[in-house]
């Protein structure tokens, strides 16, 4: 397997419009993360399989939609969804993308370009990113923001629906809260089903099949207080979990915390 792309030192730049922070990804001037990139609107995970593989992972999102909401899907073979930005290419607007051959990563890049076929769909999937956006507009501190570190991400023993080829264990993202934040965060949430919607489990990481809430699996570590409980909630990484054991022939996603910034409200995503 060729030796993947050493991660590229994180730059950030503050880019309040959508279509401004595509370009600044696309040029390459941001890398790592894109939490705080255009703040109000929807950011999306990224799934891109070849059309034999479409329908059965279509299927799998929708009977797991905690995990993998569906926000837009590309027509076969083109890199645009119109429907969440007009200037939007799957090929270059995402800061880190993973590349699998036959369930194997064998690369790591800001461009996938070269990789392009004519068969392949993009399925975005809806972001945590829109929801925590929530959770700090009412005051709750989200961990990870504040160290400007990525969400740490955990493989649990929580099973997904079976559709096709697709199977495996739920991914979920923690965030620790006090008490009484974990119980307001749940109220908020719940208002955002397109984007992952309550959490599926407070405290107890052992109970989900978690060993260490301190080593996660994907993402950063975050420091837990004592005073708090670590609330986890379904992750769009979810999809690279099932990926890696269905075995597609090829397939593209996203990095963690490398995302596909839209030009959707995140006010869009809240049932009123």
């Amino acid at each position: 397997m060729p030796a993947l792309a050493k991660a590229a030192p994180e730059i950030r730049h503050r880019a309040d419009d959508p279509v401004a922070a595509r370009h600044l990804i696309r040029s390459g001037a941001v890398t790592g993360t894109t939490a705080g990139l255009a703040p109000g609107y929807v950011q999306g995970n990224l799934a891109i399989l070849p059309s034999e593989y479409a329908a059965d992972f279509q299927r799998f999102c929708a009977f797991n939609p905690k995990p993998c909401p569906v926000i837009g899907i590309s027509e076969p073979g083109s890199p645009y969804v119109p429907a969440l930005g007009e200037d939007l290419d799957l090929r270059t607007d995402v800061p880190g993308y993973r590349v699998w051959r036959d369930g194997e990563l064998v690369a790591e890049t800001d461009d996938v370009t070269g990789y392009w076929r004519d068969d392949l769909v993009g399925f975005v999937i809806g972001c945590s990113y829109s929801f925590e956006e929530a959770l700090t507009e009412d005051g709750i501190e989200i961990r990870h923001i504040t160290l400007n570190r990525k969400v740490p991400m955990f493989e649990t023993n929580i099973p997904t629906a079976p559709a096709g080829p697709f199977r495996g264990p739920m991914v979920v993202s923690m965030r620790p809260l006090k008490p009484a934040d974990a119980i307001r965060a749940v109220q908020i949430t719940s208002r955002f089903p397109a984007v992952h919607g309550a959490p599926v489990h407070i405290g107890k990481p052992e109970m989900i099949g978690i060993k260490d809430v301190r080593k996660p699996d994907f993402g950063d570590p975050v420091p837990i207080e004592a005073d708090e409980l670590p609330v986890f909630w379904a992750c769009g990484v979810t999809p690279q979990a099932v990926i890696g054991r269905a075995r597609p022939s090829f397939c593209i996603t996203h990095a963690p915390g490398s995302m596909l910034v839209t030009d959707i409200r995140n006010t869009r995503m809240a049932i009123l």
